[in-house]
């Protein structure tokens, strides 16, 4: 029985369904996935920017409390002849007074910050030559503060066309005012963390259409928008976050700007076209049905036709009557099950291509349209924030000595599991979009072929669907996604490298205090024996022969541990300054690479689902006037 069943599931049509099925079983999963990555992503965009932040602010309250602590109070030294009186507090604020050196003079003030360049933020296409810069561009060069607003009516016949990253037609003003004013660190941070929350926000609509819970992300309001709170939860099925949407002002974007591209993806229809989830998943069903009716018929015509074979034998032999009418009549049954099974393959045939005509078709429609807004506002978020990591080599901070705290070894760490997870989940996303895309093109290959039809001719609808699926499949391999992934795991590395130097740094002030308290020890024997020999005994000699002098010789331990605690407290300075430094030029060198790699990718995002959509739209176009014309 089991060889019979393996015989009719190599059968051409049975083999085409069982194809079919399996496609469109991974095509399921890919949705799934697809909506999973999406979130993830979006998430991982959110919690970098809030992770980044948390960082920066971590990073200069050490300078700022470096600045601006008061300086340590000088140590009275004791009389000439004793030794100093010298505290032994493992603390960093009380190791500069350990050699009992005078106060420290305050730091010198800053030195003045360099020319500002021609312009601070100044928006250009990384894809154009640097000559051919339009007048829009021009305009940033002209004084402190410029405001650029471009308007225009949306285009229902194709996309806006981009001029220097930013939409030239919009359904809404593009207003944005860049200062030139010289920013710290957090300031700067700030501003990156705006724009990756606005990138987040740019994908909330193709979320609609993915069906992702509204519940998955969850705010938490500030007071007076001033303050950044962020919820945190490090266990991803609680993972919650939050952000004052307004924005912090300082010549910043004050208007919701590039929710114009959202805005012309008309999500207001509340799933006109269906859900895509229960679409995709009443398909498989069909298609399991459809698989289970075929292999049946197959296994009925093996059945006639080795009943047919029978009665030609007795026919032309002239065998038994009896025997020869029953198998006629066993023919007749066979051949009346092929007509209603026949009539059941038609039936799920004609509701599969409904779903996929009527639901199917539009909501692909909708998902590029979705995707091809979404990459557009991305990118014009990237191109900003590219701007901005820019202001990082001006940055003059006067180096800090201050030793990493506990708390900015935690943001660090959280940093670098949040970049992490962003490098994780963009892989993840560009994975689950082309698992997707070739599920549903794999299934669209051999669900277009019609049992009772020639599989040559394909309707109008059914081409459209098609050649949809086949160009949406070609963008997505043509997508580079590696220098993005390896921009942000660059970033990974650097952020690593910090976390190495800060554990180093750590370990380094651990052995410093104690060897410090060693020292205290020592110290306090010291003083002990000093109250009972006195501090200059000269023992007595006894029949020519000195006696060993206890105080001199732990006087003598205490000096030798003493230099070794002065040697361990120079290397973790030396540490600390090593930290400090390298976590600035690690931010200068990381960030810019990130966001040039995500602007690059998200350009050919962008030009790639508008090539689809309005292939997708000039086709329709072409059928309409076919239509008319006959």
């Amino acid at each position: 029985m089991g060889c019979c069943y393996s015989r009719i599931e190599r059968e051409e049509t049975v083999s085409r369904c069982k194809s079919r099925k399996r496609y469109m079983k991974h095509l399921v999963k890919a949705r799934q996935a697809m909506s999973a990555s999406h979130t993830m992503y979006l998430r991982s965009l959110r919690t970098t920017g809030s992770a980044l932040l948390h960082f920066a602010n971590a990073e200069t309250h050490l300078h700022l409390h470096h600045h601006h602590r008061p300086p340590p109070p000088p140590v009275n030294p004791s009389p000439s002849p004793p030794p100093p009186q010298i505290p032994m507090s493992p603390s960093s604020d009380t190791w500069t007074s350990v050699t009992a050196s005078p106060a420290l003079p305050p730091p010198p003030p800053p030195p003045p910050p360099p020319p500002a360049p021609s312009s601070t933020w100044d928006f250009w296409d990384p894809f154009v030559p640097s000559s051919s810069r339009s007048v829009t561009e021009e305009e940033w060069d002209d004084g402190t503060t410029v405001a650029v607003t471009v308007t225009g009516a949306a285009s229902t016949a194709a996309p806006p066309s981009v001029v220097s990253g930013f939409s030239k037609e919009s359904s809404s003003e593009l207003a944005m005012v860049v200062s030139r004013n010289s920013k710290d660190l957090v300031e700067i941070i700030k501003e990156l963390d705006e724009y990756l929350l606005k990138a987040a926000e740019a994908g909330s609509q193709l979320s609609a259409l993915l069906e992702v819970p509204s519940s998955g992300f969850s705010t938490q309001s500030n007071n007076g928008g001033k303050v950044y709170n962020y919820g945190w939860s490090l266990s991803p099925s609680s993972w919650s976050w939050g952000s004052n949407p307004k924005l912090y002002g300082g010549g910043v974007v004050q208007s919701n700007i590039f929710n114009h591209n959202i805005g012309n993806f008309n999500n207001n229809n509340n799933n006109i076209n269906g859900s895509h989830c229960s679409t995709i998943e009443r398909l498989y069903a069909w298609e399991k049905k459809l698989f289970e009716e075929v292999k049946g018929v197959e296994t009925i015509k093996k059945e006639h036709e080795k009943k047919m074979s029978i009665l030609k034998k007795l026919e032309m032999k002239r065998g038994d009557y009896m025997k020869t009418e029953k198998t006629k009549k066993e023919v007749e049954k066979l051949e009346s099950e092929m007509m209603v099974s026949s009539q059941a393959i038609e039936s799920t045939s004609t509701e599969i291509i409904k779903l996929r005509e009527t639901e199917l078709h539009p909501q692909l429609i909708d998902l590029v349209k979705g995707l091809m807004c979404m990459w557009r506002s991305m990118y014009e978020c990237h191109q900003v924030q590219k701007h901005i990591v820019q202001q990082l080599k001006y940055l003059n901070a006067i180096p800090s000595t201050e030793p990493t705290s506990e708390l900015h070894r935690q943001s660090t760490l959280e940093l670098e599991l949040q970049v992490q997870q962003w490098h994780m989940s963009f892989c993840n996303m560009v994975k689950a979009q082309q698992d997707y895309i070739q599920s549903l093109t794999g299934w669209l290959r051999l669900s277009l072929f019609q049992f009772n039809k020639n599989p040559l001719s394909r309707t109008g609808q059914e081409s459209k669907i098609y050649s949809l699926c086949e160009e949406w499949h070609l963008a997505i391999d043509r997508i580079p996604d590696k220098v993005a992934s390896e921009g942000i795991k660059s970033f990974l590395t650097v952020i690593h490298a910090i976390v190495v130097q800060q554990a180093e740094e750590h370990k380094q002030k651990k052995k410093s205090e104690a060897v410090f308290k060693e020292l205290e020890k020592k110290v306090a024997n010291l003083r002990s024996l000093e109250s009972k020999y006195g501090p200059y005994s000269v023992p007595e000699s006894s029949g020519g022969v000195s006696r060993r002098n206890p105080v001199a010789e732990k006087r003598l331990k205490v000096e030798m541990l003493r230099a070794k605690a002065e040697e361990e407290k120079t290397k973790h300075e030396k540490a600390v300054s090593v930290t400090r430094a390298m976590t600035l030029n690690n931010l200068q060198m990381g960030l810019p690479h990130v966001f040039e790699g995500m602007v690059g990718f998200s350009s050919v995002c962008m030009h790639a689902f508008e090539s689809v959509y309005n292939h997708t739209k000039s086709s329709g176009q072409e059928l309409d006037v076919k239509r008319l014309l006959q």
